[in-house]
């Protein structure tokens, strides 16, 4: 890396500061090779980092990649809409209330909210695909619970808006919090998998103001627990419209997560269908706590 390069770190789908999932976003990248890109993640070691790699819009949108500390992704949920606070700050000439994204999986356009004091981004993700149905006595043991602990009322299954995770119903916030990962089941599970990413929800959140409690566990990109997941939280909202849990064919609701590890997070999830197809936005806040230069 022949020059520094600027970077911003940012919490996203956070209240405030220091709460939520933390982002670093690093600017003019075009010149780092894949490998360069991967050591920085992994340095920096949150659970993604991201490279825009022009400061000049392409086919409408901004070219970024998506980097976790062990691979690199198509999409991700809160490096998405942290990217496009970053881009919307600090990179247009021109305030608009849109910011488009060019990542692997297609363009995905971010919205910012008309009344400024709301603060809330919005993503509009991909249609979602639906994968295998597992049963509950395959999953169980990889969580470290009773099959009893499955709302059986509802599948097990995999879904996909840009990024494939298993949603796992629970009956409850306390069995929620009991969840314990057993790595050698987990192994198993995924191994020839479509989805390797784990999304355990119940009904209830973490505070009044919250409609679901949710934890996600993407051990397999080298994270053990995300605090927020934009991706995982949009498979929810999808499989939450497909199956009626919570008795509408729309929701607007918002998500509890990353309680168990220290970063308090919440995600609004907006979703309904139209002529059999689902059509899922994911929203939050993002709070700027850094700056500086690389190398």
């Amino acid at each position: 890396m022949a020059e520094t390069l600027p970077f911003y770190i940012c919490d996203v789908f956070a209240e405030a500061k220091y709460s939520g999932n933390q982002l670093a976003t690093f600017l003019n990248a075009s010149a780092l090779s894949d490998d360069e890109m991967q050591q920085i993640a992994r340095e920096i070691h949150f659970s993604e980092t991201t490279f825009i790699l022009s400061g000049r819009p392409r086919e409408g949108g901004y070219d970024v990649r998506i980097f976790t500390p062990g691979a690199e992704v198509d999409f991700a949920g809160h490096p998405t809409l942290g990217t496009a606070y970053i881009i919307h700050e600090y990179l247009m000439d021109t305030l608009t209330n849109r910011v488009v994204l060019n990542l692997k999986v297609g363009q995905v356009p971010v919205d910012f909210a008309d009344d400024a004091s709301d603060g809330r981004l919005w993503m509009e993700q991909m249609e979602p695909e639906f994968g295998r149905v597992l049963e509950s006595a395959q999953v169980a043991p990889v969580l470290g619970l009773d099959e009893q602990d499955i709302d059986g009322r509802w599948p097990i299954e995999e879904v996909s808006t840009g990024l494939p995770h298993i949603i796992v119903p629970l009956r409850d916030l306390k069995t929620l919090k009991r969840v314990r990962i057993r790595r050698d089941a987990y192994d198993s599970l995924v191994s020839d998998a479509w989805a390797k990413v784990i999304l355990v929800f119940c009904q209830g959140g973490y505070t009044d103001a919250q409609h679901l409690g949710v934890r996600v566990f993407p051990i397999h990109y080298g994270i053990p627990e995300d605090p927020a997941t934009g991706s995982g939280n949009g498979c929810l909202a999808a499989f939450l419209v497909k199956h009626r849990v919570l008795q509408s064919g729309a929701i607007d609701v918002a998500a509890g997560q990353g309680y168990e590890i220290g970063r308090p997070s919440t995600l609004y999830l907006r979703a309904g269908s139209v002529e059999e197809r689902i059509y899922v936005s994911v929203g939050g806040r993002v709070q700027h706590v850094a700056e500086g230069r690389w190398g």
